[in-house]
């Protein structure tokens, strides 16, 4: 038997070069997803219950990169998590909420409190405008039988617009008649859009937040393998997300490139991630079944037992260096999925030819993570778990799959459960990240990413020169 050595991030160091960059701000870190999505920020919040929900899609989105909601809820659930982040900026909204002229005021509360709006359009059975229902028309109003039709702005008080309306056209509306929303109607007096003055003032705030053609915030969605993959696929897609992630511990099992088929058969335009690989064979198997961008990834997450219970796994470097020359072959993207402890660990995964990296650890315990926070002795924390852990584990399978308590003494689990430290807002995490990201390749002399594949130059260092590299004799403060 021939063994073959495999690298950590650990093992290995970028080698300095002669650069011509003056500053780090200088450093372009724009990138690509998959095929047809660019991100400002090569950053992916993992698709992990306890990482990536509506508010963590929103966050990432907004500061240039992209979040992947996991699967672990029902295909509704995952749908309004979707919802949330696809409303929550966009220059046009396509499918805006409405109510009919005779529903009672306290069934538009209701609708209210679940999507968290404050207005609606009004329309008829035939989805024709007949009116605005402000927050300001019924927020005082006691008597919740109360009708729509009393309380809204009807049509002929309205200022509307023509589909095809555009921002600047919506921008002097706005400031001209001093109205909060625009409803975008046909010839037959249909709603076809609507622009909202919120969604005018947001598609400006963030310049270089990652944004589809509607100037929506970008979203993905996790899919698995098994059960509803199909029926779950098929809703994201209605809710317009913008990649699937096909979601599954080995990708390079015939299960899973059997289903990454199926999808991409049914759903042509969609774009799609397959894995997690750790092998080149796996990256080509899966692009050959149509995937837009490979994850990569077997084990090394923080959380992830996988390595010390089943005996499997590549080293990360190895493994992406490895799938990334597939991935140029095929010109398609590949994600760094894990094994980033260290900020320079980011910059060493994309040198090694990743395009993105998929962060998990270094988001837990954000505000915009899933759950609260909890104090133990003084201290703020948040709870994270892997995926495969026990509790995750169980948690799905008595929620979605009806597996009483006796069947949970089957679950072998390769993930565990920690609490990691609340860190606040996710934007200064990322801040920091990116930071020292830019510092990384402007060492390189690399004002791209692409620039830095090309310049890259590693140097392999004993346990010795990885002590060497830490902060050492000294006591920290």
């Amino acid at each position: 038997m021939k063994l073959t050595e495999g690298y950590t991030y650990d093992d290995v160091l970028l080698i300095p070069q002669k650069s011509f960059i003056d500053h780090r701000s200088d450093v372009s870190t724009k990138t690509k997803l998959t095929r047809h999505i660019e991100l400002n920020v090569p950053f992916v919040s993992a698709n992990m219950d306890t990482v990536t929900e509506g508010e963590m899609a929103i966050a990432l989105a907004r500061e240039g990169g992209i979040g992947i909601i996991h699967r672990f809820m029902t295909v509704d659930e995952q749908v309004t998590e979707v919802n949330k982040v696809k409303r929550n900026v966009g220059y046009i909204l396509g499918n805006p909420y409405t109510v009919r002229a005779d529903m009672t005021l306290s069934k538009v509360w209701t609708k209210a409190k679940a999507h968290k709006i404050d207005g609606f359009v009004v329309v008829d059975e035939k989805n024709r405008v007949v009116g605005i229902l402000s927050k300001r028309d019924f927020a005082f109003e006691t008597d919740l039988k109360t009708k729509v039709a009393k309380l809204m702005t009807p049509f002929k008080k309205l200022i509307v617009g023509k589909p095809g309306t555009t921002f600047s056209e919506a921008k002097n509306v706005f400031h001209k008649y001093k109205i909060e929303k625009l409803p975008l109607i046909d010839k037959d007096k249909k709603l076809v859009g609507l622009i909202t003055a919120r969604s005018v003032t947001n598609y400006e705030k963030y310049p270089y937040s990652t944004k589809d053609k509607y100037g929506r915030y970008r979203v993905g969605a996790a899919v698995g393998v098994v059960n509803d993959y199909m029926e779950r696929a098929e809703a994201l897609v209605k809710a317009d997300v913008d990649v699937l992630v096909v979601d599954v511990a080995h990708g390079h099992n015939e299960v899973a490139l059997k289903a990454l088929s199926q999808i991409r058969k049914k759903f042509k335009d969609i774009d799609l991630i397959g894995g997690n690989v750790a092998t080149p064979e796996g990256a080509e198997d899966i692009i050959k079944r149509g995937a837009d961008a490979v994850k990569v990834g077997i084990g090394p997450g923080g959380l992830c037992t996988t390595r010390i219970v089943a005996g499997v796994g590549v080293p990360q470097f190895t493994a992406v260096s490895e799938c990334a020359e597939i991935g140029r072959k095929y010109n398609v993207p590949i994600i760094a999925d894990g094994g980033t402890n260290y900020p320079g660990d980011i910059t060493k995964a994309l040198a090694a030819g990743g395009s993105t990296c998929m962060l998990a650890g270094w988001f837990a315990g954000t505000d915009e993570s899933p759950g609260g926070v909890i104090m133990r002795k003084g201290m703020k924390f948040k709870v994270h778990r892997g995926s495969a852990s026990f509790l995750a584990t169980a948690d799905r399978k008595i929620k979605l799959e009806n597996h009483s308590e006796k069947q949970l003494n089957t679950i072998v689990p390769e993930g565990v459960e920690a609490l990691v430290p609340y860190k606040g807002h996710v934007a200064d995490v990322i801040y920091q990240l990116l930071g020292a990201l830019r510092s990384g390749m402007s060492y390189c002399n690399a004002k791209s990413i692409p620039e830095l594949w090309k310049n890259a130059r590693f140097v392999k260092i004993t346990d010795a020169g990885f002590r060497e590299s830490r902060s050492h004799n000294v006591e920290e403060l």
